[in-house]
């Protein structure tokens, strides 16, 4: 299906547009004093771990310029690991780590970063170079996933996560990002990732866009992205679905990682989700969601609302 469509065809296709997203669902379902609860990473991890939601492992919080300085003890023997923002957004200030050297650090790339230039990127995160609106910040220290043999063909460097869009307590749509050479390794489609969709009913791959151009392959690895059955799927929905009960989000956009030894981890929520989902899955986003708000009292059981998500979209019976 196109998207370069009249306005008129696009809502026949059930296409979402951005106001519409905004006005109806985001600023209707999504309380403003929740939102801290997902714009605040550190805050995320330490409600998710108390609700019992797997998630990366914390190894350390830089709050001060001062404590910067002594990083090199706050990173006691890790070798691998993850520097980011509590309040960063679209991937800004993500550093990843995948390997040591004395003082110098090897990113995924290859590339060394010494450990000077590492506490200078500290720095600007706590100085709010990342933060939304360019606030003071804070620096999270996290374990590095290592992402499931299932996406070595289908990934650059980087680790794939997988975006879950979640309403009233029921996924509507999802997506695999897969880091290429031009996001640098990061799975964020602003940044030049490759979103795939991903048929919520079994949890299979089906074609995918990359910087607005509809494919099925790889950038850089030149693979397939279509028809490969995404590991564990209900246990993501699940994770999901946990997520968004556990912050109280009517509209919520679900970060799951896929580790290979740990399973899936809930990385980080987003109260402002993007709209990519539906060029990433061919499919529009407003008919799922819809068929959801239509129906006045929703299951509060998961068992019954995964039902309900694998039949979204389908005729009754």
């Amino acid at each position: 299906m196109s998207f370069l469509a009249s306005p008129l065809r696009l809502r026949r296709l059930g296409v979402l547009g951005m106001n519409q997203r905004n006005a109806d669902f985001i600023m209707r379902y999504n309380p403003r004093r929740l939102y801290p609860l997902v714009d605040n990473k550190l805050l995320t991890k330490e409600l998710a771990i108390q609700h019992g939601i797997a998630v990366p492992a914390l190894y350390a919080v830089v709050r001060a310029q001062h404590e910067g300085k002594d990083l090199l003890r706050l990173l006691g023997d890790h070798e691998d690991f993850v520097i980011k923002p509590a309040h960063g957004s679209g991937g800004n200030g993500i550093l990843v780590i995948s390997g040591r050297f004395g003082n110098s650090f090897r990113k995924p790339s290859g590339d060394l970063v010494g450990l000077e230039a590492m506490q200078h990127h500290v720095s600007n995160i706590l100085s709010g170079m990342y933060s939304l609106g360019g606030l003071p910040d804070q620096a999270i220290i996290e374990y590095r996933v290592r992402f499931d043999p299932l996406f070595e063909h289908i990934s650059y460097q980087g680790v794939p996560d997988i975006r879950v869009i979640v309403f009233r307590g029921i996924p509507v749509a999802a997506m695999v990002r897969l880091p290429t050479r031009a996001s640098d390794g990061k799975a964020n489609l602003h940044q030049g990732a490759m979103g795939i969709g991903i048929d919520l009913a079994t949890g299979t791959s089906r074609g995918g866009v990359c910087r607005g151009q509809v494919g099925a392959v790889h950038p850089d690895t030149g693979a397939s992205t279509t028809d490969i059955a995404i590991p564990h799927w209900e246990r993501i929905l699940r994770l999901a679905m946990q997520c968004a009960d556990t912050v109280g989000l009517g509209y919520l956009g679900a970060d799951i990682v896929m580790d290979r030894d740990l399973g899936p981890l809930m990385l980080e929520l987003n109260a402002r989700p993007g709209l990519t989902v539906q060029v990433a899955n061919q499919r529009g986003l407003l008919l799922n969601l819809q068929q959801v708000e239509a129906i006045a009292e929703l299951p509060t059981a998961i068992e019954d609302r995964l039902e309900l998500a694998r039949n979204l979209g389908r005729p009754a019976s």
